[in-house]
């Protein structure tokens, strides 16, 4: 969804500054930012709500750095599946515990012809590859083919940034 025609009153744009470097890590994360913006917990989670299903926000949720966690072996697992099979097979291969995260990409044949895509985390390469073949064997005729694309570095992870926000 578009957000160029959305506009931001001074509320909202508390709450992104507040929250762009992430959640605070406390047990009440929307108390302390309402505290910090001069509002309630309750109109926190209603306008973070609201700027959700506008699509100014796409998503609220725990972004793990997996590399301080242990697990150094991360791989974007690639599938061809077929295309009316994409919903189901992104479902099976999203419940996974250790992916996390599988979506719909679209194909660019003859050079790319994977249309789903799901992060498989391990602590080594080879403990992945374990890991693909299982979903290989989940996705059985489905899996026309696929590839493992290693991570060779942790690029840094941001959510939406205003101009003069924090960094």
């Amino acid at each position: 969804m578009s957000t160029a025609n959305t506009p931001l009153d001074d509320l909202d744009r508390a709450i992104i500054q507040a929250t762009q470097a992430g959640l605070p890590l406390t047990r009440k994360p929307y108390a302390s930012i309402a505290e910090e913006v001069d509002s309630t917990p309750a109109l926190i989670m209603e306008r973070m709500q609201q700027m959700l299903d506008k699509g100014i926000i796409r998503r609220i949720g725990a972004v793990p750095n997996h590399y301080v966690l242990g697990f150094r072996g991360n791989g974007m697992s690639v599938w061809d599946v077929p295309d009316e099979r994409i919903q189901a097979c992104g479902e099976m291969v999203g419940a996974l515990d250790f992916v996390s995260h599988a979506y719909h990409r679209p194909r660019h044949p003859p050079l790319w012809n994977y249309n789903l895509f799901a992060m498989v985390h391990g602590r080594n390469r080879d403990e992945v590859m374990q890991k693909v073949e299982k979903i290989a064997k989940l996705l059985g005729e489905d899996d026309r083919g696929h590839e493992v694309l290693f991570s060779t570095r942790i690029l840094k992870k941001t959510g939406l940034r205003l101009p003069g926000g924090n960094p």
